[in-house]
């Protein structure tokens, strides 16, 4: 890194937009792999959408596309090392018989930042966190199991929570958090295009009721189609990436393009937003 994080007066995040092809493992991690590599030298963490490594279909065509965790969290690391970029991105995991919807966080090897400090969070390595989705949408349901544990991690964001998509209407799960005082969350979706409003709503409610900084990389592009589904007409997904910032406003947002998006989230906004609310300063740390 060129800039130190006291002279920028907050890390940068950069959500690389991208439409993901559903079970082509490889096409996507080297879809991630230029990405990271394009980004300025500046950017400290990358978020990308849910299911960026595998993608998702509502078919038996899943399990065989599934990864397990070793090797999600060998690819993502690899990429992180070689660009000394902290990186959030989802998958399918594969975890005995069952599948997950799972996102995860790398840490460069040489990063300070890593390893999970939340109660009920699960550590996973000195560098490296999983979680699991909790809350299923749709189709979902019917493919994969839920998750059960929350997580917070050290991110150069500051203590960070991980959400997906769907688990945004779930006030009970910024609620948690919230009592944790977490700095942000980061929050991989692949929401659909027509519900695109709910999606930006949800993300700057979520930066308001927690005061704190929130990071959404939405998925764009369009979904592939079922083993068993001829029509041409398929899920559009909404992109829309953006930053909220903690007073709820929107600090920085894309459209449906592949483009990437960059933001600072300012500490000192953080700060200043917490003296005015006054609601997250005494939470449980």
């Amino acid at each position: 890194m060129t800039e130190t994080d006291d002279a920028r007066t907050g890390p940068t995040v950069a959500v690389p937009q991208i439409a993901v092809d559903d079970l082509a493992v490889d096409r996507n991690v080297d879809r991630i792999r230029d990405r990271v590599a394009a980004l300025p030298e500046v950017v400290d963490v990358a978020v990308f959408p849910e299911y960026a490594l595998t993608g998702f279909v509502a078919d038996d065509r899943l399990g065989t596309t599934a990864l397990d965790r070793t090797a999600a969290l060998d690819r993502l690391s690899a990429i992180a090392d070689d660009n000394d970029v902290a990186l959030t991105a989802g998958y399918v995991e594969r975890d005995g018989d069952e599948l997950f919807n799972a996102i995860a966080y790398v840490s460069p090897s040489d990063s300070r930042f890593g390893g999970s400090r939340g109660r009920e969070a699960r550590t996973h390595g000195a560098r490296t966190v999983v979680y699991r989705k909790r809350h299923l949408w749709g189709d979902e349901a019917d493919r994969l199991a839920a998750g059960t544990e929350r997580v917070v991690v050290d991110t150069p964001a500051g203590r960070t929570g991980l959400l997906t998509c769907y688990d945004l209407n779930f006030v009970a799960e910024s609620a948690w958090f919230t009592e944790r005082a977490v700095d942000a969350l980061f929050v991989p979706g692949a929401w659909p295009a027509a519900h695109v409003r709910n999606w930006r709503l949800l993300l700057r409610a979520r930066a308001l009721d927690g005061v704190r900084w929130v990071v959404g990389a939405g998925r764009t592009g369009s979904a592939s189609a079922s083993a068993d589904d001829d029509r041409t007409e398929r899920r559009r997904y909404a992109g829309n990436s953006l930053v909220a910032r903690p007073d709820g406003r929107v600090a920085a947002e894309l459209g449906r393009g592949e483009r990437d998006l960059t933001a600072t989230l300012d500490r000192g906004v953080l700060a200043d937003q917490r003296d005015l609310v006054g609601s997250v300063a005494n939470s449980e740390k």
